[in-house]
């Protein structure tokens, strides 16, 4: 097994084109043709989580968090980062981290955080727009069926719970083949040609485009596939910042911090006043969520766990919403149980080691 099969089995759950633009995902140092010895898997890279990996005889480290996110100039021992940097490459580990695009999968790192908290009814808090593509094209109607196919197994189609989706009308293409054509119908340099087709719609989303396409063209007659690839403005079910869901049955506000300090292991919770009101529908976002607030409020929450809310930020509350902020690494550290799932299915028969390290950087005196 080599690192691009691990990266691989990783990116068919949370492809990188939907990280952030900020965000820099991916395969940080290393070699995707390396055999993989060992797998260990992270929150963060510190030089004690290198160390780690040594020890445990691991070549991959896994991380949600990047540790490059914008080039380095120079590589010394001025910053912890360059220091992980010479040790990574002195002992040939490779680092790849899958950061936003985690986040923003309907099934990632916030509904881990939902699984925890023990939700249900989940769906996307704000829901990404720009993820989505109509493709049109058209076939003659013995070949349009084989067409179709070909793209629903490359991945189009697909619209939330429902898999090879497509609308599909009748009528009368014409074309005249030029003189250095090759036309499956017709004759180079001969008549305009009539014939009745399919028009064939069908959605894609942004991570499958080429493959639907590579589809497209390989299972199409004609020599030259017409075809139009229109942008959506659709929000996409299944992509997107945040998660909002329900408890089985309603708390108190005491009873749910109560909840939320027993699962997500806290030592404290910073929060806004309390309501008075009972508690239902929880909104989340793992990390730094302060840029959801609205959402949450207008998905009618009652609460909304999140982390790195800043002193005024909190009066946005406005009595409308209880504001839990549990912290950062708090918020994000059962990401790695996620990494282990989901590489555990792909290769049963393989150790992928958790990490034994806390590598939150925040103390608390209590």
């Amino acid at each position: 097994m080599r690192v691009k099969d691990i990266i691989n089995s990783i990116e068919e759950f949370a492809p990188v084109v939907y990280q952030e633009s900020y965000d820099n995902s991916g395969l940080q140092i290393g070699d995707p043709l390396e055999e993989v010895k060992g797998v260990l898997l992270t929150l963060d890279l510190t030089e004690d989580i290198i160390r780690e990996a040594i020890s445990r005889k691991c070549n991959l480290i896994i991380a949600h968090h990047p540790l490059l996110f914008s080039g380095l100039k120079r590589i010394s021992n001025d910053t912890y980062t360059e220091r992980i940097v010479k040790e990574t490459i002195r002992n040939n580990i490779n680092i790849y981290a899958a950061h936003t695009n985690m986040d923003n999968m309907k099934n990632g790192v916030n509904a881990k955080i939902a699984e925890k908290l023990g939700l249900i009814d989940l769906s996307i808090l704000a829901k990404a727009a720009g993820t989505l593509f109509k493709l049109y094209t058209y076939a003659p109607l013995e070949a349009a069926d084989n067409v179709l196919q070909a793209m629903f197994a490359a991945g189009a189609g697909e619209i939330g719970k429902y898999k090879e989706c497509s609308f599909n009308t009748n009528g009368v293409g014409s074309f005249k083949p030029g003189s250095n054509a090759n036309p499956a119908i017709g004759k180079a340099g001969g008549e305009r040609e009539q014939v009745v087709e399919a028009k064939i719609e069908v959605l894609v989303q942004k991570h499958n485009k080429k493959q639907v396409l590579r589809a497209l063209f390989e299972s199409h007659p004609y020599e030259e596939v017409a075809y139009e690839l229109v942008a959506l403005e659709n929000a996409n079910q299944d992509i997107g910042a945040g998660i909002v869901g329900n408890l089985p049955n309603p708390l108190s506000e005491k009873e749910f911090l109560t909840l939320l300090q027993k699962q997500m292991k806290l030592d404290c919770i910073r929060h806004t006043a309390l309501t008075g009101k009972k508690v239902n529908k929880i909104a989340i976002c793992g990390g730094a969520g302060s840029f959801l607030l609205k959402d949450a409020i207008s998905a009618g929450a009652d609460f909304f766990v999140t982390a790195d809310f800043k002193y005024h930020q909190f009066f946005d509350a406005d009595g409308k919403i209880v504001i839990a902020d549990i912290g950062h690494y708090e918020s994000e550290q059962f990401t790695i149980e996620l990494f282990q799932e989901i590489l555990n299915k792909k290769f049963p028969n393989f150790a992928i080691l958790l990490s034994s390290l806390s590598t939150n950087p925040v103390k608390y005196f209590c």
